[in-house]
């Protein structure tokens, strides 16, 4: 791990590649989506066999098997299905908050002239969770209750099958109680990982319906299966290597173990995770990467932490807060956490996050997990042009024209014409006279 000087940043920050053109992974993606497009079913089955822990006879699980898998975890681990519960009731209080601020409206903006918005929910939203050395259980939460809450009609989830052909038990668990919480059961399951699923969603196959909109993590090959077939499926965004940034200025009681804290809980997730900390002065940076080495020390997961602090964790030392601010805006983090005196007065000049923790007692580790705002959100700097995860990416919001005669619609209808006319598109300009 680094410690850098704020006039080292820029020069540290040009050679710090935020994307990495991956051709390799791509080609891999196109001969999938390919495959799939012409054979369907079959497709999915053989990429399943090559590359799952199972190639499921029947690709699509009933959700009788949810509510199995939730009774038999309910039995076995109950502490675990109440913070499932705290965490999916915590979510749906927020999506529903979230909801009530996309409105149906018309405005006359003159006589005559009536323009409306409408928001409506998508027809089938689908949600892929990956499986992996950590089930992403939680993921489910986060990716299905925004959807119920939006109105969708139908929800789709997709999961790899493990060895007994069925997605991780505890995936399933989660998703019953995401319809619980929603109180709405019209959801399909599916047994099927990868970029094949990615595919099947966005294209249909005999058992698996196309769907309008996939929401969720996943891994590279998720990722290229995305970006290739948006346009004709609806996408969240494109998510990379998870990151956080933590401003701390050593005000907050053990400021440096918090910091380390946080640092490595972002650092565990793999080694193409990255955990930066701005920090007043090289005191601090000390005491932080002392309490970093402590901690790793008893860490479980302290092999994928070091590797990720080895090839990109970095403490930097700034001037003042302004220089802070600018460097935390260039550096755009999935996770920024301020644990800062008088925290307040940093957030207006703060522009680009997925998501802000304020505060010492704001650990990102709550926000991943139970508080209720979402933790599928935007890497690799693209918080400069979106948020998280939300309500929102399940709605589309259009626009209505409504006119009657008076003056403004004929003001308009007049500049249309002439619009029209110096565009050369004289079919438009007659459009427009015939409503004389």
């Amino acid at each position: 791990m680094k410690i850098i000087n704020c006039t080292e940043f820029d020069s540290y920050w040009k050679n710090a590649a935020t994307y990495k053109e991956d051709k390799k992974t791509e080609a891999t993606v196109r001969k999938i989506i390919a495959e799939v497009r012409a054979k369907g079913d079959a497709a999915v089955r053989k990429f399943a066999s090559k590359f799952d822990k199972s190639s499921p006879v029947q690709l699509e699980v009933p959700f009788s098997e949810a509510k199995r898998a939730l009774e038999q975890l309910r039995a076995s681990d109950p502490a675990l299905i109440s913070a499932l519960e705290l965490a999916a009731k915590h979510i749906k209080l927020f999506s529903e908050k979230q909801r009530e601020q996309f409105a149906d409206f018309e405005f006359e903006m003159e006589r005559g002239l009536v323009t409306g918005q409408r928001v409506i929910p998508v027809q089938k939203a689908a949600v892929y969770i990956p499986g992996g050395r950590f089930p992403l259980f939680s993921s489910v939460l986060m990716c299905m209750i925004p959807a119920f809450c939006a109105g969708a009609e139908e929800v789709l989830l997709a999961s790899p099958p493990a060895e007994d052909e069925l997605p991780s038990r505890k995936i399933l668990a989660a998703a019953a109680i995401a319809a619980e919480i929603a109180n709405n059961e019209n959801l399909r399951l599916f047994a099927v990982g990868g970029a094949q699923a990615i595919a099947a969603l966005a294209i249909g196959t005999e058992s698996i319906p196309r769907v309008d909109l996939i929401a969720g993590p996943g891994s590279k090959f998720v990722a290229a299966a995305k970006r290739l077939l948006f346009g004709e499926v609806g996408i969240d965004f494109i998510a990379g290597p998870t990151d956080v940034l933590i401003i701390a200025d050593g005000s907050a009681q053990a400021c440096a173990e918090l910091a380390a804290a946080d640092m490595l809980a972002q650092a565990e997730h793999d080694p193409d995770a990255r955990a930066r900390v701005l920090v007043p002065n090289r005191e601090l940076a000390g005491q932080i990467t002392d309490a970093v080495e402590r901690r790793l020390a008893e860490l479980p997961t302290a092999a994928a932490a070091r590797a990720s602090l080895e090839n990109g964790g970095i403490i930097i030392v700034y001037q003042n807060k302004e220089e802070a601010i600018r460097i935390a805006n260039t550096i755009a983090p999935e996770h920024l956490e301020l644990q800062t005196a008088g925290v307040d007065n940093w957030i207006p000049n703060l522009k680009n996050y997925g998501s802000l923790f304020i505060g010492a007692l704001s650990a990102e580790a709550l926000g991943d997990y139970s508080a209720g705002i979402n933790h599928t959100l935007p890497t690799s700097t693209s918080a400069r042009f979106t948020g998280g995860l939300s309500v929102r990416h399940f709605l589309k919001t259009v626009t209505t024209l409504r006119c009657a005669p008076g003056e403004g619609f004929e003001k308009a209808r007049q500049a249309a014409e002439i619009l029209a006319r110096a565009e050369g598109l004289e079919g438009h300009a007659q459009s427009a006279a015939k409503r004389k």
